[in-house]
């Protein structure tokens, strides 16, 4: 049975579990788990790093540990006992563990591997720590460094700062919010600026002297020196180096490493430099050869020298190479450094080319015990110390040191008989006060330890000699007294054995007969003759002669004489010995009594590091002569005193501070100095008011807190020695003397005044006396005192200094022993409120201010924990009625303050604004119901109450703002909200009472509801972005803070009652935002308000238009800053439907929820879309797709507009420069040419709406041109120069010129590649919602194919499935939960069929009309239907002919688009095989046109196709097709098919025609080296025309020859091939032949060989209302097949175009409806007629005054156009009034051709623009021209030659949608078309044919208008620019019209319109202001 465990709470996984029982909890070793139950040797409990699962484990498996349980029961959670310590680093590490696996894959190494270091070295010291072994210290110093490791792990991984107190985490319940900010602050300081060190230390490490001349020892002298001074400022450290320039002793680091210690700040400059001696040793020529002299001398090798200031720069690692120079002559040795220095280089040179003293150099900065610490190696390893001359900075008590250092300067000495100079040498000796050598007490520098003697180095044959060589005596003060110190000189010979010849002495004794020791300064010695070293054994005899030249008596004249002298320099560095003779005096007072008064006197002359040296004689001297004499020196102590107090307050001795308070404590006698210190003390407070120099009084005073101490401490001795008498005189004395302290105080004064300045003084010390005299008066007696001394201060101060001074002595207050009491506390608290108050409301000293503040709240909060509460109550309903408004107040000044300039100034503002809001939160986190109920009855008005809230509303406000505090400093954030909320929930009951109803106010209520949504979306509450364990922390501790708000905000709400109007729309937004927020109970407690909204706007005004607007701007905004997700969208439709389910307005209310929901369907899309790493296309789709969403659904103007700019940017990234022209096109026609001002708008400036517009039709041209899309920009350019040309701005008009020519002449010359498309169809639930289950047609990029743009596409969705078939998918692949991908390549279907059907229109215009603006495009799949014939495949061979319809034209907005509609036609095997001839008649006609052209640069293109169709059909292609459809069978069988089979028969003959007509042009220019395969296939062709049966043509087509252009066959409406002869053509009377009804109303089109060569699928067009025929064959089944074919999946069809015409009823029935369609309604040749043909020009009484539509809502009924789906689709166009982009279009025809002429006849203009033909039916020689409309346009090509780039007409033209007429000629029904071919023109209004059934195909749509050519519904009437009108005349003009001429003639509005024709809605005029 599982029972609770009671103690078995906590434990940690000691082997892994599989869990693999019933209900196992499977477990990993170093898991902790919480068991909550047992049984049997198991545990039931959970994981806690995931509490969520539990499950059973076996108890042996489990290592329990002690753990505190809080919460028992349900919700309990366990603290293990244990160091905090090491809690921290348990949960740090497994934190760190997930982070440090993500920096691996971020692929952020350096810190992966600096973090798995740190992480090992924590895991170490966390053993350490576990095993308990470590010694207090070495605890605290492990814990210290762990912590450091902590800190520094959390900082690198951006993790928050914890807040500790002696290396434990603080809990932030548990101490004072200003404590926890002193803490956070405090630790963010040390992290943020380190302070600079004031002592540093310098390293040195010897490695080496390199060398090539080496073979003697060396030694190396090192020494700090000053070279602004010419001084060391360090003694020398000694290293020895071996005969390979290495240290002697390697294993002894000690004498390789010193640390040169206490350099002050000052030192590390330029000018100080390290100095390097060299000497060595051995012979005294460094040259010499070995002889038998062994005596080795000291002798100069070098010096190097590096200056300080290097080092800082230098990196601390390096190792430093130094130069070694030597002098050039001896005698310069003693300043060869300085010479290096000032770079003297005469005196200098290097010593060998290769000589180097290699060191390690390092600067270290800090405290030597923190060094210790810090470089533990450095020290344990040894490291010898180097010392300053002198004492450092600062001073420490109880630093022993005695050195006397010496300085070998300079002798001279006479040649002693020698003709040449001397090599003197000198050894040192130290003698005791018996003449013993001193052992060891002789060193050369650190280092090396001390030697009994010491040999100077030699310098040769120099009397004179010049050592300066410095060495130290370190000899213990109790040696001292008599030692001295002898010198020795000998001459070392260089001859025979090289001894050393005594010659003479000097000495000096250290300390002088009074006791003062050897004065510091340079001495001259005299030297002694002596020859013997016998004579030197008994000292005695010498120490009676005088040693110095300073002290010769007068009268001895016989040591005067000699010459020769010696001259050191002595330097005492000593604690314990002095050289000041009137310390000496003082110290020895009672020896000579008659001397005091002088040396009382003398005292303050003294230095002061003589006086710390011997502090405590000096003191009980001084409390001596008190004790004895006080009447008659008590004044002159009293200021000796002062002087030494004053003395320790200096930076220097300052540490000498608790020596003075030891010697207080334990050594201080006076018992009786009570009296005249206090009399002393008095007399000189009761002088202040009256004395005019102030100076010693201030001294005074400023002593006072040590003055107190002695006073005190001797009343005690007295009390002690006595038992306490006379205490009632005392407090009489100590009060007299704080009335008169108060007295003084009183005196007001103003600042400039000496006795304002003594306040100051007396004030600054003033707080150190109350722990002073707490030691014999009471709390409440010194809390007295405090009170009134304080309480006499003048209110009215002018003394700022005084003021500031006045806060520091209440700070100092509040922070003493005395404030901490609660006692004291009662009594101070009014005073110091009263002060704090004053000053917070003049914003004075702000930072005191917030000091003392802090510093009272924090003690509050510690006597909370204890027992005082009633206390602790009272206090703080004090503070609360004095500082709450005040503090409020100000934190709004700081906060709205501009921040001051320099960065010191900022930290401290900052601070202050941080410490005030942590004294705000400390205050209100320790009121309770009383203090709020007496703070909020308080108010004596509603006013002042609604002041207040708005108040403190408005500070929580700021401190909610994330530059509040410090980013990591999450704790402190947590903290500030738990306050806020725990304080809104009291003042929200405020805001219920006294604000609903009559009383509401909006303003109180609004700030309420703006916070608490700033609440519920601050980055610290979202703790979904938190790691598991530290949201589990927060949850534990606080709760989820923002639900907690979220339902206080719907309680609020819901009490408003009707007053939520007022926050109908306002609150949509911020409401909005808090439901965005990605917690589930937050969005279902929120969301529910909006239908509340929707309710209230609904009553009020009948709709809610506003809510609905509102909620889409907001939901934009919010979700593209990453917020909201598709359960928020899941969960917002769900409530809401659920919450409107019983509403009247339910059906209303459901339609804005779907668009909605729909919205954020395509938002989120966006957003996924954008993240970075996405790719472009899926970007620009998904732009593409809300942008549309919000034109067409949303009506949202501005939003689109945006997104407008959004997707051009995109574009311009992708470097799709075409689709962001047609972009930014759309916002280019919102525009209009007016003058209206539009204000500043994304990155436009405010301009108007002209400037605008010209700058958009720049910019998109360029666009265009970059885009190769040239005709498209010429439009634009010329749109422009009508406009500047209306304004007479030639300047520009020139330009604009210029540029439009350039536009042509790129058309002409430059190169454009032709796109292939692509089918792709996004199948599966995977798909973002824009791409789902859609299939799209896409333009490739540049030199893409099929296999290329698959890849792309894959790599575009990684996941994605390619479907390996073309066939529709099925619903299980719609429905799936994956992506499939369905890609093939499609053939576009052209509109423009006018210029691509016309002869001798350039390829490189046509290839423009043949890949731009395309609607439809095809996909051909060849079948066999029925039994295949084997013998002839051709019987069954179908054709599946797919045409794909776009919702908008290709290229456009978007390199892909949605396919709208797919219509599937099966084409014939006789309709197949009439496309394949009609194909292979038209590239025959093309390739021929083209040879005789010379457009060709060989003749191998031709020569390859005849020979492919020959070759074809002489081996059985066209007897094929006889075989299959000529037999009678077939007849029979197909009756229908009769027409057909004559028209399969005509091409047969047609192509025969062609074939000869090509092999006589192909004879003319075929070269040499072909003519044999010219010759064969001449004799092939003759085989082939007898295998077709033909021995002559038909008389038929003898009689009607068809003139090919330039010279190339053509055909003409309903006539035959003719017969051609390659000399010209001949004009024959046409003869109409039967017309065919299924193929008549087909156009063609043509389409790019070379681009359907490489792709799959190689279409040509035949579009019908009724049908479509294609044929797809592949190579084996076609007889016309070329040796090139294509591939087997290759369609090569072309169909037929149309011989006859409609009958003319049905031709005009729908020629009203056409001419209202827009420009993508109406067919493309209505758009693009052709210019040349007389026929297409309408007479003047036809055309009327052009008249734009307007969607302006004045217009009366009929003037408005019926509104398409697109709110500002520019498509609907008045009849009789041509739009802007109809004559846009028309004039593009090839590309855009020149302006019509003003003037000149029709009959003239019909001549130069048409053949001229006879009526008569015989031959005519006619020039080779376009035919006129009357002839047929040719069907498309389908051409397998690779070479080929476009096709060319054949000229049989139809009436179909693709060409069209404006305003044909009478047409009679086929067959009755008369001979000539151009009839009498006859009115028509705008007639326009089409096949019956397209304006109804495409009436109810029209899409956006994002092609150039679709621009026709612009929103006001604008005259037409000239170039792009059509004139009023019938007769095109010859000259281009003035702008006024034009405006005249077409600016008159026509007030008819159409009834049919659609009406507009009028639109949003909102953008007009963009």
């Amino acid at each position: 049975m599982w029972i609770p465990t009671e103690h078995e709470k906590y434990g940690v996984v000691l082997v892994s579990f599989r869990g693999t029982v019933q209900h196992g909890l499977p477990l990993e070793i170093g898991d902790t788990v919480q068991i909550l139950e047992k049984c049997e040797g198991w545990f039931r409990g959970f994981i806690l790093k995931n509490p969520n699962i539990k499950g059973i484990f076996p108890s042996s498996y489990i290592h329990l540990k002690n753990a505190h349980v809080k919460n028992k029961g349900q919700f309990e959670t366990v603290i293990p006992v244990e160091d905090s310590v090491i809690t921290e680093m348990t949960s740090t590490l497994r934190d760190w563990g997930a982070m440090w696996k993500q920096l691996y894959v971020k692929n952020e190494g350096d810190l992966f591997h600096r973090l798995w270091h740190v992480m090992n070295e924590i895991l170490d010291l966390r053993r350490q720590v576990l095993v308990g072994h470590l010694t207090h210290d070495r605890m605290r110093d492990v814990k210290q460094h762990i912590t450091a490791r902590l800190d520094w792990g959390n900082e690198q991984l951006c993790l928050d700062l914890v807040p500790r107190r002696e290396f434990s985490m603080v809990d932030p319940d548990e101490i004072s919010v200003t404590e926890l900010y002193r803490l956070m602050e405090h630790r963010h300081r040390k992290k943020e600026t380190s302070a600079p060190a004031s002592t540093h230390h310098l390293f040195v490490h010897v490695k080496s002297l390199m060398s090539t001349n080496l073979g003697e020892e060396l030694e190396v002298f090192f020494h700090i020196y000053d070279g602004r001074e010419n001084r060391p400022l360090s003694e020398r450290f000694f290293v020895k180096l071996n005969k390979s320039g290495l240290p002697k002793s390697p294993e002894k680091t000690e004498r390789q490493c010193t640390l040169f210690v206490d350099l002050g700040s000052s030192d590390l400059r330029k000018d100080v430099y390290i100095v390097v001696h060299i000497i060595r040793i051995g012979r005294m020529g460094a040259g010499e050869k070995k002889n038998l002299c062994s005596v080795q001398y000291r002798r100069p090798f070098g010096c190097a020298v590096v200056s300080i200031a290097d080092l800082l720069t230098a990196d601390s690692k390096d190792d430093h190479l130094l130069k070694v120079y030597a002098c050039n002559t001896e005698s310069e040795w003693y300043q060869i450094h300085e010479n290096i220095i000032k770079k003297a280089n005469s005196r200098y040179n290097l010593s060998g080319s290769n000589t180097g003293l290699a060191v390690a150099l390092q600067l270290l900065h800090g405290d030597i015990e923190q060094l210790r610490r810090e470089y533990m190696v450095l020290f344990t390893r040894g490291v010898s110390i180097t010392r300053k001359l002198g004492f450092s900075d600062v001073i420490m008590p109880g630093e022993m040191r005695n050195d006397l250092y010496i300085t070998l300067e300079k002798g001279e000495f006479e040649k002693g008989g020698k003709s040449v100079a001397r090599n003197v040498e000198i050894t040192v000796y130290v003698l005791d006060i018996d003449g013993q050598i001193l052992k060891s007490h002789v060193a050369a520098g650190s280092g090396e330890p001390g030697g009994d003697e010491y040999h100077s180095l030699v310098l040769y044959h120099n009397n004179s000699p010049r050592w300066a060589e410095q060495i130290k005596l370190p000899i213990p003060v109790d040696m001292f007294r008599g030692s001295h110190v002898r010198f020795e000189f000998r001459h070392c010979s260089t001859k025979d054995k090289g001894e050393k010849k005594l010659f003479g002495y000097s000495f000096v004794p250290l300390m002088q007969e009074d006791g003062r020791t050897l004065p510091d300064g340079t001495h001259e010695l005299i030297i002694h003759k002596c020859e013997e070293n016998t004579s030197l054994a008994d000292c005695s005899r010498y120490l009676k002669l005088p040693f110095s030249k300073a002290n010769l008596p007068s009268n001895n004249q016989t040591l005067k004489g000699p010459k020769e002298s010696f001259w050191i320099t002595s330097f005492l560095c000593s604690t314990k010995l002095t050289q000041n003779g009137d310390m000496l005096d003082l110290l020895k007072w009672r020896a000579h009594p008659e001397r005091i008064n002088d040396s009382l006197s003398k005292l303050k002359e003294i230095d002061g590091s003589e006086i710390v040296k011997f502090l405590q004689d000096t003191l009980d001297t001084l409390f001596g002569i008190l004790d004895e004499s006080s009447q008659r020196y008590g004044l002159k102590v009293f200021d000796s005193l002062v002087h030494i107090i004053n003395l320790l307050q200096d930076s220097k001795f300052q540490h000498f501070k608790p020596v003075m308070d030891t010697y207080i404590e334990s050594h201080f006698a006076g018992a009786l100095s009570y009296r005249d210190l206090i009399k002393v003390l008095k007399w000189y407070v009761d002088r202040i008011v009256d004395a005019e120099h102030q100076d010693h009084i201030q001294q005074v005073l400023k002593a006072s807190e040590y003055i107190f101490k002695y006073i005190i401490q001797s009343r005690r001795l007295f009390s002690l020695a006595t038992g306490g008498q006379n205490e009632e005189e005392f407090r009489v004395c100590i009060h007299e003397l704080f009335m008169s302290i108060r007295f003084f105080l009183s005196q007001e004064n103003k600042s400039t005044s000496p006795v304002a300045q003594t306040q100051a003084v007396f004030l600054r010390t003033f707080p150190a006396v109350y722990s002073e005299l707490l030691k014999i008066f009471s709390v409440r007696e010194v809390a007295g005192f405090a009170r009134e001394t304080l309480g006499t201060l003048p209110t009215a101060v002018h003394a700022d200094c005084l003021e500031a001074v006045k806060l520091q002595c209440i700070a100092k207050t509040v922070e003493s022993q005395l404030y901490i009491n609660p006692e004291s506390r009662c009594i101070l608290l009014p005073v110091v409120l009263r002060i704090l108050q004053a000053h917070m409301q003049e914003q004075r000293d702000l930072v005191m201010c917030a000091r003392i503040l802090t510093s009272m709240l924090s003690l509050i909060q510690k006597e909370e924990n204890g027992t005082a509460e009633p206390v602790v109550s009272e206090e703080v309903e004090l503070i609360v009625e004095s500082l709450l408004g005040v503090l409020l107040r100000t934190i709004l000044e700081i906060s709205n303050r501009p921040q001051p300039a320099g960065p010191a100034m900022r930290l401290q503002f900052q601070d202050v604004t941080g410490e005030f809001v942590a004294c705000l939160l400390a205050l209100l986190r320790q009121m309770s119901d009383r203090h709020y109920q007496q703070l909020l009855q308080a108010f004596s008005s509603k006013d002042t109450l609604r002041d207040f809230l708005l108040q403190i509303f408005t500070v929580f406000r700021i401190l909610i703002r994330p530059e509040m505090f410090p980013k990591d400093w999450t704790v402190m954030r947590l903290v500030t909200n738990n306050v806020i909320i725990t304080t809104v929930l009291y003042l929200s009951d405020a805001l219920r009472k006294n604000f609903l109803n009559d009383k509401f106010d909006y303003k109180v209520w609004d700030s309420y509801f703006y916070l608490s949504v700033i609440f519920i979306n601050q980055p610290c509450l979202q703790l979904e972005s938190f790691s598991p364990s530290k949201r589990k922390k927060i949850l534990e501790k606080y709760g989820d803070m923002r639900v907690m708000m979220g339902c206080e905000i719907f309680s609020m709400w819901q009490n408003l009652g009707e007053h939520k109007l007022n926050f109908i729309p306002a609150m949509i937004g911020p409401f909005l935002e808090v439901t965005l927020v990605p917690q589930p109970d937050l969005r279902n407690v929120m969301i529910p308000i909006f239908h509340d909204m929707m309710d209230w706007e609904q009553r009020r005004s009948g709709n809610f238009k506003q809510v609905e607007a509102k909620l889409i701007d907001k939901l934009d905004s919010l979700m593209s800053e990453g917020k909201g997700d598709e359960t928020y969208r899941e969960l917002f439709n769900s409530i809401l439907l659920k919450k409107i389910e019983r509403e009247t307005w339910r059906e209303s209310g459901i339609s804005l929820i779907a668009t909605v929901t729909r919205l954020m369907e395509r938002l989120l899309d966006y957003r996924d879309c954008m993240k970075l790493g996405e790719v472009d296309g899926k970007k620009i789709g998904c732009t593409v797709s809300l942008l549309n969403f919000y034109k067409t659904e949303l009506n949202k103007e501005e939003m689109y507009i945006r997104y407008i700019h959004k997707l051009y940017d995109l574009h311009l990234k992708a470097q799709n420069y075409t689709e962001a022209s047609y972009t930014l096109l759309l916002y280019d026609e919102l525009l209009e040419w007016s003058d209206r001002p539009l204000r500043e708008f994304l990155n436009y400036p405010m301009q108007s709406e002209w400037q605008r517009k010209e700058y958009l039709h720049l910019t998109i041209v360029q666009n265009f041109d970059r885009g190769k899309c040239w005709e498209n920009g010429i439009i634009l350019c010329r749109e422009l120069a009508d406009q500047y040309e209306s304004f007479y701005d030639y300047r520009n008009l020139s330009k604009m010129r210029m540029m439009e020519a350039s536009l042509y002449d790129k058309i002409m010359d430059q190169q454009r590649l032709e796109p292939e498309f692509f089918r792709v169809g996004f199948y599966g639930k995977k798909f973002p919602f824009f791409l789902r289950n859609k299939e799209f047609v896409c333009r490739g990029h540049d030199y893409e194919r099929l296999e290329a743009f698959q890849q792309r596409m894959l790599n575009e969705f990684p996941h994605a499935i390619a479907m390996q078939h073309v066939n529709q998918p099925d619903q299980t692949i719609y429905q799936a939960d994956a992506q499939y991908l369905q890609i093939y390549a499609v053939t576009p279907i052209p509109e423009s069929q006018d210029v691509l059907q016309r002869d001798g229109v350039p390829d490189n215009i046509k290839s423009f009309y043949k890949f731009n603006h395309i609607w439809r495009f095809r996909y051909d799949r060849p079948f066999h239907k029925g039994t295949k014939d084997k013998e002839n495949e051709f019987k069954s061979l179908w054709v599946e002919r797919t045409t794909l319809t776009l919702v908008q034209s290709l290229p456009g907005i978007s390199r892909w688009f949605e396919v709208e509609k797919r219509e599937l036609v099966e084409v014939s095997p006789l309709e197949n095989a009439i496309e394949v001839i009609e194909n292979k008649n038209l590239q025959l006609r093309t390739l021929i046109t083209q040879c005789q052209s010379r457009q060709m640069q060989n003749i191998n293109p031709l020569t390859m196709c005849l020979n492919g169709v020959i070759d074809a059909a002489v081996n059985g292609g066209l007897a094929r097709y006889q075989e299959a459809f000529f037999v009678k069978d077939y007849i029979m069988n197909h009756p229908e098919d009769g027409e057909k089979i004559g028209r399969l028969r005509e091409l047969m003959f047609e192509q025969a025609h062609i074939l000869e007509y090509g092999l006589a042009v192909h004879e003319k220019f075929v070269p040499q080296d072909m003519r044999p395969l010219h010759k064969k296939l001449v004799d092939q062709f003759h085989l082939m025309k007898s295998s077709l049966g033909i021995q002559e043509f038909p008389a038929y087509v003898r009689a009607s020859p068809v003139h090919f252009t330039n010279g190339s066959p053509r055909t003409c409406r309903n006539s035959v091939p003719n017969i051609i002869s390659p000399d010209g053509g001949r004009g024959v009377a046409r003869r109409s032949l039967p017309s065919y009804p299924a193929v008549n109303r087909y156009s063609s089109s043509s389409l790019s060989s070379q681009a359907s060569n490489e792709v799959s699928n190689i279409t040509g067009q035949s579009e019908s209302s009724d049908e479509v025929f294609n044929m797809q064959p592949s190579p084996s089944t076609s007889s016309l097949s070329s040796n090139h074919s294509a591939s087997p999946n290759v369609t090569s069809s072309a169909p037929s175009s149309a011989r006859g015409s409609p009958q003319m009823a049905e031709k005009h029935k729908h020629s009203r409806e056409n001419a209202c369609l827009s420009p993508r309604e109406r067919p493309v040749s209505a758009i693009f007629p052709n210019p040349l043909d007389p026929a297409q020009r309408a007479p003047s009484h036809q055309i009327g005054d052009t008249t734009l539509p307007r969607s302006d809502p004045n217009l009366s009924a009929p003037d408005k156009v019926r509104p398409t789906p697109s709110s500002w689709s520019l498509d609907s166009v008045k009849e009789g009034a041509p739009s802007f982009s109809d004559s846009f279009g028309k004039l593009l025809c090839p590309p855009v051709p020149p302006r019509p002429p003003y003037s000149g006849s029709s009959a003239k203009n019909m001549r130069s623009q048409s053949p001229v033909t006879s009526r008569s039916p015989q031959k005519t020689t006619v020039p080779p021209f376009t035919p006129s409309p009357t002839e047929c346009q040719s069907t498309s090509l389908v051409s397998n030659s690779p070479v080929l780039s476009g096709s060319y007409s054949s000229g049989i033209s139809s009436l179909s949608r693709c060409s069209v007429s404006e305003a044909s000629g009478t047409e009679l029904p086929a067959g009755d078309h008369p001979s000539h071919p151009l009839p009498p023109p006859t009115t028509l209004p705008n007639s326009v044919s089409s096949s019956s059934d397209e304006p109804i195909r495409r009436e109810n749509k029209t899409p956006p208008p994002y092609s150039v050519y679709e621009r026709n519904n612009p929103r006001r009437p604008v005259p037409l620019p000239h170039s792009l009108s059509i004139p009023p005349q019938a007769d095109p003009p010859a000259l281009p019209p003035k702008p006024h001429q034009l405006r005249t003639g077409s600016m008159k509005l026509d007030g008819t319109s159409d009834p049919r024709v659609p009406r507009p809605r009028p639109l949003p005029r909102k953008v007009s202001q963009l």
